[in-house]
């Protein structure tokens, strides 16, 4: 069974950091684009980065702040956030695809579908 599964959120201070995790199971992760989306309380679902190969894009928003990651053994791929904002708080979630481009689009063409995604709540 194809599935993706994040995991990692939590409550930070602002400044913090967490790292959230994309897991995946019944297909070979590098073999996609992985890309992390995120939808804040009342707010459209937005496009935050990608992975493809050697090739990673990010939202201006999260520029600098963000990293991601593959890991292929654990057919996993992450998202180190860090120098967290309030405005970061949202739910988060990952998906595979065609390829990248940059966000918003962020994925080409979507496979899959949307999994219940991880919180992150940046909240002194």
């Amino acid at each position: 069974q194809v599935q993706l599964v994040e995991s990692g959120g939590g409550l930070v201070q602002p400044g913090g950091s967490l790292r959230l995790s994309c897991a995946a199971s019944g297909f070979t992760l590098a073999n996609y684009a992985i890309g992390w989306f995120r939808q804040a309380p009342g707010k459209e679902r937005e496009g935050v980065s990608c992975i493809s190969g050697g090739t990673t894009y990010y939202s201006d928003s999260v520029k600098g702040r963000l990293a991601i990651s593959r890991d292929s053994a654990k057919n996993t791929v992450y998202l180190q956030m860090n120098n967290l904002k309030p405005e970061d708080t949202a739910v988060y979630f990952c998906r595979y695809g065609s390829g990248c481009s940059r966000p918003p689009r962020t994925i080409n063409v979507l496979f899959g579908s949307w999994g219940q995604g991880t919180q992150v709540t940046v909240s002194s």
